[in-house]
């Protein structure tokens, strides 16, 4: 007589002993923390509150910015006459001194770019001797503040005599240290070697491959360049402070603040409204960076997103 073995297909109820236990199932939804919200917002708040003020300061009097509740609009806005007035004051020099800005701004964004782009490229796509320790020189120089070099910077370009002109300003501003180290990081990934030497074996040369193929692919970390040089020399007072001195050359930075030092001292020039001509020149001054951010946004985020995922 045999005995019958009871398996699985026997006994219905049977459990397999070897069984992975089950994974309870994630919620798709996610959890919401009421204290990083909350940090969240206070950023936001300390982010955007002192340019909401800004916007409500340029639609008030001298007087009501003194006399009024700083975060809301007074009983007589006057927003347009106090852009009017800012255009007019002095025979229109804020005008000269937003295009002079301009004119700073966008060569020095420009040649920065590039120059950070072809020296970026350089150390990326080439071994040459001294060149681990010209990269870290590069990596020094980011250290270093630009106030520190301002004299001797002014005392170099007054042995060339270029002190008290445009490129006092514009070409300290075409070295950008930090660009040179973003493009190198984003050329490593962002250029194939293959690529290139397919371009050498078709007989294409060193430049014209950088020109070609390079700046092709390197134009969303041009674009990332371009926006912080852009902020960079917009925003710079204290060069052009020291390099300038005519007027009529100075950008916004340094005109707004010899402005507010009319307002101040009452000196010759000097109207009752001049800090509220201040504040709106600062308003406007502020309107090309945004523009120029919204513009070239989504350039800077691929670029960004391009560079920091390896190939």
């Amino acid at each position: 007589m045999t005995t019958v073995t009871p398996t699985a297909s026997t006994t219905p109820t049977a459990k397999r002993v070897d069984a992975e236990p089950r994974v309870p199932r994630r919620s798709s939804t996610r959890r919401r923390s009421t204290p990083l919200t909350i940090a969240m917002l206070a950023v936001l708040a300390y982010f955007l509150l002192p340019l909401f003020w800004l916007l409500i300061a340029s639609t008030k009097s001298t007087q009501d910015l003194f006399n009024s509740f700083g975060l809301w609009f007074s009983h007589a806005p006057q927003l347009l006459s106090n852009v009017k007035a800012t255009f007019t004051q002095d025979d229109g020099v804020f005008g000269r001194w937003l295009l002079n800005t301009v004119l700073y701004a966008g060569a020095s964004a420009l040649g920065a770019a590039l120059l950070a782009a072809a020296a970026g490229f350089g150390f990326a796509k080439y071994r040459f001797r001294g060149h681990g320790a010209a990269f870290n020189l590069v990596l020094g120089a980011i250290m270093i503040p630009t106030t520190a070099l301002a004299i001797p910077t002014y005392l170099l370009f007054a042995k060339a005599g270029l002190v008290n002109t445009p490129w006092a300003v514009i070409l300290p501003s075409l070295i950008s240290p930090f660009g040179l180290y973003l493009m190198r990081i984003y050329a490593e990934d962002a250029v194939p070697d293959s690529l290139i030497e397919a371009a050498r074996m078709d007989g294409a040369g060193e430049f014209r491959i950088f020109c070609t193929i390079g700046l092709r692919l390197l134009a969303p970390g041009l674009v990332t360049v371009i926006l912080f040089t852009l902020v960079a020399t917009w925003n710079n007072y204290f060069l052009p402070l020291i390099m300038l001195n005519d007027p009529n050359l100075y950008p916004i930075t340094v005109g707004l603040s010899s402005w507010a030092a009319q307002a101040q001292n009452g000196g010759a020039g000097a109207s009752s409204d001049m800090l509220a001509l201040v504040v709106t020149g600062s308003l406007i001054s502020i309107i090309p960076l945004v523009l120029a951010f919204l513009l070239l946004q989504r350039y800077w985020q691929s670029g960004l997103a391009t560079g920091g995922v390896k190939q």
